[in-house]
């Protein structure tokens, strides 16, 4: 698993609509982008590969611990939520959590969809979703605070797409040696390698810059 800690001290803004801050041992802060819905909500808790594609969790990631911490990491993302949550949603988001993350390593690995996590995905997917809402009117019909349901529904069938299509040819693993995060890559040319160039690629850069100098018999520096 990468060194990388959950962040505990206070967020800046949010550079993109999906993705977290992460504070790391040497002190350093920087933005994860997993590139889809589902992967940022599975990241909302850490995971980590194993042997038959199922993944084991870490308290150090763990976002929600809480109805409310549930409530405030839905509201960062789905303006139109209800900003409560009960002990029910959270179960739900828990469970269906987990089997994102289930997929998403069986995926990475090459091995067979879980029919378990599969029917918890479809599940949660064929349940109603966040309607879309076209602002400026008068009337109020359409335009009631969504429940954490109808934002887990969304993250569902973004899963959904994610999982039953090419899209999980394009799931990638951090190159660095140290690193395990995963992500999506959407680039135009599909050749992300870094969790980010913030953290593990500015780090290759580093690395690759000294080698160069020292091959030259240079200093690093010069």
């Amino acid at each position: 698993m990468s060194a990388a800690l959950a962040s505990s001290a206070p967020e800046p803004m949010r550079p993109g609509p999906v993705g977290r801050w992460i504070d790391t041992a040497d002190d350093q802060r920087w933005w994860f982008d997993p590139g889809c819905p589902s992967l940022d909500f599975a990241y909302s808790g850490a995971f980590a590969p194993v042997m038959d594609g199922r993944r084991t969790t870490s308290d150090e990631w763990e976002l929600l611990r809480s109805p409310a911490a549930l409530a405030a990491w839905l509201g960062e993302r789905f303006s139109a939520i209800d900003a409560t949550c009960a002990e029910h949603e959270l179960r739900d988001a828990l469970t269906l959590r987990e089997a994102i993350a289930n997929l998403t390593y069986a995926a990475l690995g090459g091995h067979p969809l879980a029919a378990r996590d599969v029917d918890v995905v479809n599940l949660y997917a064929s349940t109603p979703d966040l309607p879309p809402v076209l602002p400026g009117g008068g009337r109020q019909a359409g335009r009631g605070r969504a429940r954490a349901s109808q934002a887990l529904s969304a993250i569902a069938r973004d899963a959904v797409a994610l999982f039953g299509s090419d899209a999980r040819d394009r799931l990638r693993e951090c190159a660095a040696d140290d690193c395990s995060l995963v992500y999506l890559d959407v680039s135009r040319s599909r050749n992300r390698r870094w969790c980010s160039m913030q953290r593990c690629g500015n780090r290759a850069k580093v690395r690759a810059h000294r080698a160069r100098h020292r091959d030259a018999g240079q200093p690093a520096g010069s």
